[in-house]
């Protein structure tokens, strides 16, 4: 099962630094829930509490 954690610890930061994939998933108010994965090492993390990836366009399949 998940975890809900506080913050990003050094070792989950130096876990997430090492995935060479991963997914996000969005949803509008309306609509489907979209998940995607993405990768090309477009993954940071700033601090213990900020994430950003670059998004980049896809195959639009």
């Amino acid at each position: 099962m998940g975890k809900k954690l506080d913050y990003i610890t050094s070792e989950l930061q130096e876990f997430i630094e090492n995935q060479k994939l991963f997914f996000v998933g969005t949803a509008s108010n309306e609509g489907r829930v979209n998940v995607s994965p993405k990768g090309t090492d477009s993954f940071r993390v700033i601090n213990e509490n900020k994430i950003v990836w670059l998004n980049l366009t896809g195959s639009g399949n």
